[in-house]
């Protein structure tokens, strides 16, 4: 297949040199970043640019850009996208981006569905890019319910090239919501943590669970402060439960409740648990 590629960062340029390795695939790539183009030409992560000319030619697209500029780039290009052609994004919410992509897509003649990589670090940029940043990953899709199943299946082709393992099927509603407990909320909680006066004087006093709970607290602000409001409603219940749950902690050890600390602390043990 011809495959394009939008937005060459850690997501996009790693998705290109896997498919590109895999042998299977010609890959185009566009990054306003002239040098994060260039850069894949270098190590052949690309075949050429996707242009106006090479668009029309690709049969799956993938967009990996920041919310709003992945709906800018669906509407600006629309009618440049081969017609019956899979187009896909690598956004963090779905509602967003799928409610207009999805019509733009249905008035142009090719199928947008929505996606979510479950695979990423703590660095940016294509310089961290590798071809094994998705293996054994998971894939989240947001297809419509009439999407053809032989649609999906050449998606899950292509991402199988590129070493994801499995892809979950849900809605977009439901991906927002789930996604804000799994990502979003311990993204914040993580970078809350270290605004401790304590974090200067880890060193030498911490073990893997500081490290797990610091791993994501250095983060990219402007791209998850778009991906926070734009799940808000979900995001904020959830950071409201545990601003509620922790008060529930100190309310105890203030007390002197030992027994009631012990009970909290089996609750959150058999609630994990319950979520393996």
């Amino acid at each position: 297949m011809k495959i394009g590629i939008v937005g060459l960062g850690l997501i996009g340029g790693s998705l290109a040199i896997a498919l590109s390795e895999s042998g299977k695939h010609e890959v185009f790539g566009f990054d306003r970043n002239r040098s994060s183009v260039l850069a894949a030409k270098m190590v052949n992560a690309i075949k050429g640019e996707l242009n106006d000319e090479t668009i029309g030619e690709c049969d799956v697209i993938f967009i990996a850009l920041y919310p709003q500029a992945t709906i800018d780039y669906v509407e600006a290009n629309a009618s440049k996208i081969k017609k019956g052609a899979i187009v896909t994004d690598c956004g963090g919410v779905k509602r967003m981006i799928c409610a207009p992509c999805e019509k733009i897509a249905e008035e142009n003649g090719f199928t947008f569905i929505g996606a979510h990589p479950m695979a990423g670090t703590q660095f940016s940029g294509f310089g961290h890019a590798k071809a094994n940043l998705f293996k054994g990953a998971t894939m989240i899709l947001t297809p419509k319910d009439n999407t053809d199943i032989r649609i999906l299946q050449s998606l899950r082709t292509v991402l199988d090239d590129a070493g994801f393992a499995s892809v979950n099927l849900t809605s977009p509603e439901e991906h927002d919501k789930v996604i804000a407990f799994t990502s979003q909320l311990p993204h914040i909680i993580s970078n809350a943590y270290v605004k401790s006066p304590e974090a200067i004087h880890q060193k030498g006093f911490s073990a893997g669970s500081y490290r797990d709970l610091t791993r994501v607290s250095k983060l990219n602000s402007t791209m998850w402060t778009e991906l926070f409001f734009e799940n808000s409603d979900n995001l904020t219940k959830e950071i409201d439960f545990l601003i509620e749950k922790l008060g529930e902690y100190s309310a105890a050890l203030k007390a002197g409740d030992k027994e009631g600390l012990i009970a909290l602390l089996d609750e959150g043990t058999d609630s994990k648990k319950q979520a393996k």
